[in-house]
């Protein structure tokens, strides 16, 4: 990531946004908001503004969209989608996963626009200006909305934390590395070494 100024752009509240003010947005507020080419997400009615992911995010997210779509489909498990790709976890808030798996139960949820409800699993590759919203309120809102599996991708360390839903928190089942294969729920006996989502 190229930053001049030596400050890491970070996921921050978008206050200068118009509309209904902090901690009352909803989705139907957010799905009326103008394309200008940035990127929000909401989480409890505060809408969030996140930074332009870096060469190394998008990388890794795609080498995990990639290896996960192929496994699913041809285990006809579901279904994957990449960011930006809308997931309505509640009527304020609104999330888009770097990557999500819609297991076949659930595909009622998928509409043309979004996912209305909890993945099976999520994916989000943090960097260093979304690491805290991603291990804070997204991980609580996840929680909440009842998503069984969230894996933490950090392309930095190149390693993956999964944590699996239990009791209404989630429990980590460690963090991988290297020839590790990542003991999924979603996607049991998933063939891949932890070092390739990051080449």
């Amino acid at each position: 990531m190229t930053v001049t100024s030596g400050k890491v752009p970070m996921v921050a509240p978008a206050d200068n946004v118009v509309g209904p003010g902090q901690g009352k947005w909803t989705y139907e507020d957010y799905a009326k908001l103008q394309d200008d080419g940035k990127r929000y997400e909401i989480v409890d009615g505060v809408l969030f503004m996140t930074p332009s992911p870096s060469r190394w995010h998008q990388k890794a997210s795609g080498r995990f969209f990639r290896y996960l779509s192929e496994y699913v489909e041809d285990t006809g498990l579901g279904e994957v989608y990449e960011a930006p790709f809308d997931v309505q976890l509640a009527y304020n808030v609104v999330v888009q996963p770097d990557v999500l798996i819609v297991l076949n139960a659930g595909l009622h949820k998928i509409t043309d626009s979004r996912v209305i409800g909890a993945p099976d699993l999520v994916v989000e590759v943090a960097s260093p200006g979304s690491v805290g919203h991603d291990r804070d309120r997204k991980k609580r809102a996840y929680a909440r909305a009842g998503v069984p599996e969230y894996w933490i991708a950090d392309p930095w360390s190149r390693t993956v934390e999964v944590l699996v839903l239990e009791d209404g928190e989630y429990r980590p089942l460690g963090v991988f590395e290297g020839q590790a294969i990542l003991p999924s729920k979603v996607v049991p006996n998933f063939p891949i070494h932890v070092e390739h989502f990051f080449g």
